[in-house]
């Protein structure tokens, strides 16, 4: 699906629904052939490709669906954090997931998700309200467990709370993958680079994207690598179903720093 016309190109914002609940203010807007979800002041979550929604207009969640790739044959995920849900369903679309659980803290969001942004209910998926951090305990182990904990004043306490990120890793599959999208840090480094390289022994590979994220590939013990050239051949022979190359992003993959 080459040749879509870049977001910041787009005008005529039409705002489609507002909501307030106990954390703020939830917005939903459209911008030609895009919808956008926002927390706070304009604070935007998501973006949507409304002809397609699983496609994955921002690099961050290309690098984080390259985390799925990371996986041979992934048959489960945990998603930790909704939003609108597009790589959610990307990864419903292009992996043999049997099973997705998905944990949302504010009601409203997998709401205006299914009646705005084209979120399918798919009877594979499973979303549940509440607080990642009270919730996890009771959700399944999976082969991918991401994590994207975003309100509209920066990352959540989740994603620098050791006993959390070290319970999500736990929560992994033997030969499972934990995908984080981090903030970065002036450095390039992610936000909390000393508390996660002690965390996770330093085994970890990251990949840095142009706004200013790090995403995490973690995997479920010391044992586990990455194998580059697999990750490749899963990207190339996926480029022509996607319609974009996650190539430049894999190329962009580096040890813990």
């Amino acid at each position: 699906m080459p040749g879509l016309p870049p977001v910041e190109e787009m005008q005529d914002e039409v705002l489609l629904a507002e909501v307030k609940d106990a954390f703020g203010t939830i917005r939903v807007v459209e911008i030609g052939a895009y919808r956008f979800l926002e927390f706070g002041d304009a604070i935007e979550q998501s973006c949507v490709f409304m002809a397609d929604p699983s496609w994955l207009e921002y690099d961050y969640t290309r690098a984080m669906f390259i985390g799925a790739l990371c996986h041979p044959q992934p048959e489960s995920a945990l998603f930790l954090g909704l939003g609108a849900g597009n790589l959610t369903q990307a990864c419903l679309k292009y992996l043999p997931l049997d099973d997705v659980e998905t944990i949302e803290l504010r009601p409203d969001v997998p709401r205006l998700a299914m009646e705005y942004l084209g979120l399918e209910d798919d009877p594979r998926l499973t979303v549940r309200v509440g607080d990642a951090l009270d919730l996890l305990p009771s959700a399944e182990t999976a082969d991918l467990i991401f994590v994207d904990l975003y309100t509209d004043h920066g990352p959540g306490v989740a994603h620098l709370a050791w006993r959390f990120l070290e319970d999500c890793q736990r929560k992994l599959n033997p030969g499972g993958w934990l995908v984080i999208n981090q903030w970065a840090g002036d450095d390039g480094k992610p936000l909390g680079a000393a508390l996660l390289r002690g965390l996770y022994n330093r085994h970890y590979w990251e990949c840095p994207v142009k706004e200013g994220n790090v995403v995490l590939l973690v995997p479920a013990d010391l044992e586990q690598t990455l194998d580059f050239g697999e990750l490749q051949w899963r990207a190339e022979m996926l480029a022509p179903t996607l319609g974009y190359s996650l190539q430049p992003l894999v190329e962009q993959i580096r040890p813990a720093t």
